[in-house]
């Protein structure tokens, strides 16, 4: 267990290292079992040996700082060759863009060039963004940073986007329209080919939010597992993130922001000169950026190989459907809506009207939390969240036969303790 009374100060001498390490290991004592295939969000386990290698290259890259390229060249070539591998995956031929410390600032980077490209090109100074409230919370949160208004538009019963709210909401202000592949709350894959139309029709960037799907579904696609278009084949998306610290199974924290064209990339770009100090360049939200996941996310992504990541999305998949399949197996639960890749979410089945057979899903995470998972809450409706990955393959079995005792067992009972829905990815 975690000491409950740790130190307030630090110490006036140092400790020996051996102690310092123990102290660490003991600290981690109560975070989740990943490594064991039993967490569903967090961290994503593509083996032991993928491990080995990010494990190395991050040794390697330790200390390296790509704040300046020109000291540290490898920096410059390892974010402009990931960042060509992923164009070429996702069909962006002129793509460009940069390397971020995850989700979140490609999204925010993404925001601010939408913002900045829309009152360069057409003048406009009351930006809005026009988003479905499946959209990532990251999206609100650049709207707050930048002063973009939101406008959020509903979604249908199969959680898409409501294609005629977004038609309505989409005008002569509109910076930035978002669609995601897929999105998180429910694993859908948004109308994209739609949302980008409107977005052209206005002059307006469209953002795909791939942040989850961007190492995914391409090689579900090799694989036979196509879903409609949503990358930049399609005209109109201007903008795509896809995290590699995600399924891409790089080590925290790295992820890439494509734009179409160098041109519109180069409204992500501050350039600074007013100041005592020289010209201040940077590409995305920091100024200082270790190298360690930059250097660790292309191992990973060279050692793979596309067979390796068709071989680890197979199993990402298959594992997937048995979770789906599990689920609906069970009496009074259900996966919302109809999602065919790695995210899902189970919650009470509506048609169950028996209080004396109902699945409370708090309740049934609690059940479940008990026998060593890890699942987010999340809501409305609530439900319990599901990021599948290759390392939850090995649990998979056990899982299934735990959900569904956790389930006979919460059947009928009292409400779970109400509990902040989760934000996590």
């Amino acid at each position: 267990m975690t000491d409950p009374t740790p130190p307030t100060i630090l110490p006036a001498s140092g400790r020996p290292a051996d102690e310092v390490l123990a102290d660490l290991t003991a600290k981690r004592s109560d975070d989740v079992r990943w490594a064991d295939g039993r967490t569903f969000a967090l961290v994503f386990d593509g083996g032991e040996d993928v491990r080995a290698v990010a494990e190395e290259a991050a040794r390697l890259y330790l200390h390296e700082n790509a704040l300046n390229t020109l000291a540290f060249p490898s920096l410059g070539s390892i974010q402009s060759e990931i960042c060509a591998w992923t164009a070429d995956l996702l069909h962006g031929p002129e793509a460009a863009g940069f390397l971020t410390s995850g989700g979140t600032e490609s999204i925010l980077c993404a925001v601010l060039a939408a913002r900045d490209r829309a009152l360069a090109e057409r003048g406009v100074t009351e930006p809005e963004l026009v988003l479905p409230i499946s959209a990532h919370a990251a999206f609100h949160k650049g709207a707050h940073m930048f002063g973009l208004r939101t406008r959020t538009i509903p979604v249908t019963d199969a959680w898409t986007t409501d294609l005629d709210a977004m038609a309505d909401a989409v005008g002569s202000n509109t910076a930035l329209v978002v669609a995601s592949a897929p999105q998180y709350p429910q694993g859908i894959v948004d109308p994209v080919p739609e949302v980008a139309a409107m977005a052209a029709d206005v002059g307006a960037s469209c953002h795909v939010d791939a942040c989850m799907g961007g190492f995914v579904l391409p090689f579900a696609e090799m694989d036979g597992r196509a879903t409609q278009p949503w990358d930049f084949r399609v005209d109109g998306v201007t903008s795509i993130s896809a995290d590699l610290h995600k399924l891409g199974y790089a080590p925290k924290g790295v992820s890439v922001i494509l734009h179409r064209t160098r041109r519109l990339r180069r409204y992500q770009t501050f350039d600074f000169d007013g100041w005592l100090a020289g010209r201040y360049i940077t590409p995305n939200m920091q100024g200082t950026r270790s190298g360690l996941p930059m250097a660790a996310a292309w191992a990973v992504l060279q050692y793979l190989g596309v067979d390796g990541y068709r071989r680890l999305v197979r199993a990402t998949l298959e594992t997937a459907d048995r979770i789906r399949a599990g689920v609906s197996a069970i009496d009074g639960l259900m996966v919302l809506g109809e999602p065919i890749h790695h995210l899902l979410a189970m919650s009470a089945d509506p048609a169950e009207q028996d209080e004396a057979t109902r699945i409370e899903p708090f309740s049934l995470g609690e059940a479940m939390a008990s026998r060593g998972w890890h699942l987010d809450r999340q809501g409305p409706p609530p439900s319990l969240h599901m990021t599948v990955s290759a390392g939850n393959a090995k649990a998979v079995d056990e899982f299934v036969t735990d959900l569904t005792e956790a389930a006979d067992e919460v059947r009928g009972g009292a409400a779970g303790e109400t509990a902040q829905y989760a934000t996590l990815e």
